[in-house]
């Protein structure tokens, strides 16, 4: 076992909080759809609608605060929805959109050592310029003062979307070395799960645009960074043990579905 006694209780805390926050909160979009009511149940209707609901904030309602408490015992720093910075230089702007295009033209492979090191050289040259950049959702700072920015991604992202993703992890990584020079800096893409297990997650539409070992972790591989190995596994028991614990809570409030 990976996770320690407090581990486990500290983030099947976490998982009821958020399960009966969201019982609490919750109000189904009026929808009518009385075919598939009365084929299906209101209760099943009305369960479906939760879990698609449950989906759209399961990063920010579950995985950032697991994630948070597995981190805090192994990293120096820990935090969510963090700040990169706002300030980043004009020459990284350009050299950014010009590592992009080579990407997109697939004129270059992605390398993202190589792109670290030609970022970190102009960081601080040129105007520097105010931005808002993308918050991150997972900052992670190592004892050795190492830092890690996660962007924590749906199981089954758009192939298209990575191009925008790419470009938040070199700005990021722009932004910091702007503040800091010297940093010693990753920004990965987090994917909590694979949707394709038992087989390997299907990674050949983004090879083209991000560093497949440097910046990105998928299902155990970004667990078991956080929390150590086998902490995935062991993140697994907690979410079995939490729906078995809440099962009665969770049937008898789909059930008043069928009364109304």
């Amino acid at each position: 076992m990976s996770l320690n006694q407090q581990q486990i209780t500290d983030i099947e805390n976490v998982l009821r909080t958020a399960l009966r926050n969201k019982f609490k909160n919750y109000k189904p979009e009026p929808k009518a759809m009385p075919f598939h009511s009365r084929l299906l149940g209101k209760d099943r209707m009305a369960l479906f609608s939760f879990i698609h609901s449950l989906n759209t904030n399961f990063g920010t309602s579950i995985f950032e605060p697991v994630a948070l408490s597995l981190a805090k015992s192994r990293f120096k720093r820990a935090e969510s929805q963090a700040i990169a910075g706002h300030k980043i230089s004009s020459q990284a702007q350009i050299k950014i959109q010009q590592i992009m295009d080579d990407l997109i033209t697939a004129k270059s492979s992605p390398n993202k050592k190589q792109e670290i090191e030609i970022i970190q050289k102009i960081a601080q040259k040129g105007e520097f310029r105010t931005v808002k950049p993308t918050k991150v959702d997972i900052l992670l700072e190592s004892y050795t003062g190492e830092l890690f920015l996660f962007d924590i991604k749906t199981a089954k992202p758009n192939a298209g979307g990575f191009k925008e993703f790419k470009r938040t992890l070199l700005e990021w990584a722009a932004i910091t070395l702007a503040n800091n020079p010297n940093a010693k800096i990753h920004t990965l893409i987090a994917i909590p799960y694979n949707p394709y297990d038992p087989e390997p997650y299907n990674r050949w539409t983004i090879r083209g645009m991000l560093d497949l070992e440097q910046e990105l972790k998928v299902a155990n591989e970004f667990w078991d960074f956080i929390g150590g190995e086998g902490a995935y596994n062991d993140l697994l028991d907690c979410f079995e043990r939490v729906g078995i614990e809440l099962r009665n809570e969770i049937d008898d409030y789909f059930a008043k579905y069928n009364k109304i």
